[in-house]
């Protein structure tokens, strides 16, 4: 039997069971049973396993009557620049006399624009790298890094609101090259590896890194100008820094978020060695539109977005190498594929339109979503919000979320009403440090003005202790499969309050707003109208 016809003879019989809207943890538990399986190989970004996950996702939106979204039918295609490791050449850091090999304290991640790189040039200290008057960030100040490679610390200082040092990390990269750099050395402080311990930061190094490319044939890369950069851990920097007057004090250094350490030339020049073999490869987004009823409205899109890809299969990794991605983002895609069903068994259409939208290569940057975001489709339509379902964990009942982004705009609001219908309460980011609400998909989108939200399962009702396993064995690891403890009719409530969210937002009477005075709102949507605060 073809997939294509097992998936739609699925769906028909599942619609045709059910003589109102439901919200099913059957359904969920068979569409993350198939994405999260091992035959399709991790779902990495332009492998045959994600290529099957589209068709699939394809196949559901065609059996529940939506309108293909994409330049190709339900497809948005993507050609993208992919560059791995090159296994007969080691690439490695040289720091004072010293030898760092890509694997061990140091990570030199093949480039995408160029697969043999072997360069010596001077360094500058430059303490976190910032920039920015309100906050007294001035760390290039009086320092020449034209031709040089700047070294920085991972992270921002405290005193920074948490909207503020977000964008200024973002920024980093961009920061330097406008400086002249070329080429940045990160430092892991010890808040990084309390979030990311360095084994699992050198196992996720060795998964291609990507860049797309525009449809006039040229690679996204602002960060290109750096092709001398790499990432090193404190052990590198302790040698990075021996006969400077850091020499001693670097472990105090990297574990104080208050210390705002003076920039400073390194005497001796560092050698990057990057290698990588580089092929272009094709992905793409896949888009299902519910088309709204109100003549005016329905032009107005709101959109439900969760990444389909995942990390594929690791390189290297002994025994079971398998990323199944069953919680990221496998369970995304499944309660985004349930809100969609729940609008067609409703029997009412939204006032305005809704786009289901399955994203390819957020693994490798949020590099779907920044594609959709500059080259949107379908045409003519105009996106007023972004509700982004990323990792949401199911093995916990629930009884709070967190909506990354609630407070910038008036979403936050219609996230707490939805929930209310549900008791589910709304909760604030209790990670603020992580600077989770640049990190997925949504923000692409903040990024060109719209309103958006990433929502999460909470941390209440036994949630901490699920998130804080979760985030310590399964995380970007093969474990992130099916043998978790999985609770799919939390899965189905949590479709169910994307459903609430999404058409509270289609059917309301005006566009949702940031408020104002909003770092996000004033910074990318400076004429847009606002909202006050609540």
């Amino acid at each position: 039997m073809s997939l294509r016809f097992a998936a739609a003879l699925s769906a028909l019989l599942l619609a045709g069971s059910a003589s109102a809207q439901t919200f099913s943890p059957d359904r969920i538990k068979s569409d993350v049973s198939f994405l999260a399986d091992d035959l399709l190989e991790g779902r990495g970004t332009g492998t045959r396993g994600y290529d099957i996950a589209a068709r699939f996702v394809a196949e559901r939106y065609e059996a529940l009557g939506l309108k293909p979204g994409g330049n190709k039918g339900w497809f948005q295609d993507i050609n993208f620049v992919s560059a791995a490791p090159d296994p007969t050449h080691v690439s490695a850091v040289t720091l004072n006399g010293v030898r760092f090999e890509h694997g061990g304290h140091a990570i030199m991640s093949p480039a995408a624009n160029d697969s043999a790189i072997d360069q010596s040039a001077p360094a500058v200290f430059v303490g976190w790298g910032l920039e920015n008057k309100q906050y007294g960030l001035d760390d290039y100040r009086g320092l020449d890094v034209k031709g040089k490679i700047v070294v920085l610390m991972r992270g921002t200082p405290d005193g920074l609101p948490g909207d503020i040092a977000a964008t200024l990390n973002e920024k980093k990269s961009e920061l330097a090259v406008s400086k002249g750099a070329i080429g940045v050395v990160t430092i892991a402080t010890q808040e990084t590896l309390k979030a990311f311990p360095w084994a699992k930061i050198l196992a996720n190094s060795a998964v291609p890194r990507m860049r797309y490319v525009h449809p006039d044939g040229q690679i996204e890369d602002v960060t290109g100008p750096l092709k001398l950069s790499g990432f090193i851990d404190p052990t590198a920097a302790e040698q990075l820094f021996k006969g400077s007057s850091l020499d001693g004090k670097v472990a105090a250094m990297l574990g104080d978020k208050k210390a705002r350490p003076k920039g400073f030339a390194l005497t001796s020049p560092i050698r990057v060695e990057r290698f990588g073999k580089i092929n272009r490869v094709r992905s793409a987004n896949v888009l299902g539109l519910l088309e709204g009823v109100d003549p005016t409205l329905k032009n107005e899109v709101v959109m439900l977005t969760a990444h389909l890809d995942h990390l594929g299969i690791i390189p290297g990794r002994t025994g079971d190498a398998i990323a199944n991605g069953a919680m990221d983002n496998a369970a995304g895609i499944a309660t985004m594929l349930e809100a969609a069903r729940a609008f067609v068994d409703s029997g009412k259409r939204p006032k305005r339109s809704i786009l289901f939208v399955a994203l390819t290569g957020e693994e490798k940057g949020l590099l779907g979503s920044e594609y959709l975001s500059k080259y949107s489709e379908p045409a003519g339509k105009n996106l007023v919000a972004d509700v982004n379902l990323d990792e949401p964990l199911m093995t916990y009942d629930f009884t709070d979320v967190i909506a990354f982004g609630a407070e910038h705009s008036t979403i936050g609001a219609t996230v707490e009403r939805a929930g209310a219908q549900l008791g589910v309460k709304l909760s604030p980011d209790p990670q603020p440090e992580q600077n989770i609400f640049v990190r997925s998909d949504h923000y692409k989108f903040v990024q060109q003005g719209v309103p958006a939200v990433m929502l999460s399962t909470g941390m209440a009702n036994g949630g901490e202790a699920a998130w804080k396993v979760y985030e310590e064995k399964h995380y970007h690891d093969p474990s992130d499969d099916l043998s978790q403890p999985i609770d799919w009719a939390a899965g189905a409530k949590f479709a169910k309050i994307n459903y609430l969210i999404a058409r509270d937002l289609a059917d309301a009477p005006t566009d949702p707003l940031w408020y104002a005075n909003d770092f996000f709102g004033d910074k990318f949507a400076p004429n847009a109208p606002k909202a006050p605060k609540r």
